[in-house]
């Protein structure tokens, strides 16, 4: 078998977003080639609210599905279909916007508010499906203990451990693995997937290449079989994220993602219209 190394390092750039949220934009648009079929990665972690609290007021998707993941903090959030509810502490959302949603998230004053947003590509022809959302709570996710090591297993599988849930259009895995001081850990990966870490707190080594990466950048792997990391001196923590590429067109326009110029002429063209929500 052979080793997946390290084949980019993304360290991403402060944004604001929103109303006025301060973040880190790890993934975005120059990195949908490489990182295919997840579009953006977007990174938080702030112990004072005026970071966060104005929130992402209503607004429109399409085109994608997105997965809110919080390892601290609370977000309300309500939408066009009529979902209303309140995410907190090891809690996570995944947000088929399909056809067309509008919704909001707001975050609460708490005392640290850490987490991620990822954005995942929908296929040419799953793009208009019916929007939903799968709300997970820690007590859905599978806790695996290995050697010092703890796996959560949110979507996907980890070995013969299904998650919490599995994506329906892309097949996505995604692991929260913490790892203590010096410790050591590897997994097998799927041949073909794309592969990529990012690493939430601590710091790591990717092995073959054995060089100490400090936190809050995204590492792409190479093709291969297997990944192997080793924990800094004061552990790690970090998501690891796999899915097969799409490798179809992209039209991205702010929160629409299409395959054509035309269909994204057309979805702000609905916005304009009021035609742009297809359901009740």
């Amino acid at each position: 078998m052979s080793y997946r190394i390290v084949k980019k390092i993304v360290t991403g750039r402060q944004a604001i977003d929103g109303a006025g949220v301060h973040l880190v934009r790890v993934l975005g648009s120059g990195t949908i080639r490489d990182f295919d079929p997840f579009l953006m990665l977007d990174a938080f972690d702030s112990l004072n609210p005026a970071d966060y609290v104005r929130g992402f007021p209503l607004h429109p998707h399409r085109g994608i599905e997105t997965f809110t993941y919080l390892v601290k903090g609370e977000i309300d959030h309500k939408d066009s279909l009529g979902n209303s509810g309140r995410i907190k502490d090891g809690c996570c959302q995944w947000m088929t916007a399909g056809g067309g949603i509008l919704h909001q998230e707001m975050p609460k004053a708490s005392p640290r508010m850490l987490g991620l947003q990822l954005w995942i590509n929908l296929p040419r022809d799953k793009k208009m499906v019916h929007p939903k959302y799968r709300d997970i709570t820690p007590d859905d996710i599978p806790v695996i203990e290995e050697k010092g090591v703890t796996i959560r297993v949110v979507t996907g599988k980890y070995g013969n451990i299904g998650g919490a849930t599995q994506g329906e259009y892309v097949d996505v895995q995604f692991l929260d693995v913490a790892m203590g001081p010096g410790g050591a850990w590897e997994m097998e990966t799927i041949p073909g997937n794309t592969v990529f870490s990012y690493l939430m707190e601590g710091s790591c080594a990717y092995e073959p290449e054995g060089v100490i990466q400090p936190a809050r950048r995204a590492v792409l792997f190479s093709e291969g079989d297997k990944i192997h990391l080793h924990a800094g001196p004061e552990g790690a923590r970090m998501v690891i994220v796999s899915g097969k590429p799409l490798r179809e067109p992209v039209a991205w326009g702010g929160p629409i993602v299409m395959n054509t110029d035309e269909e994204l002429r057309n979805a702000f063209m609905e916005l304009e219209e009021g035609t742009f929500i297809r359901h009740g």
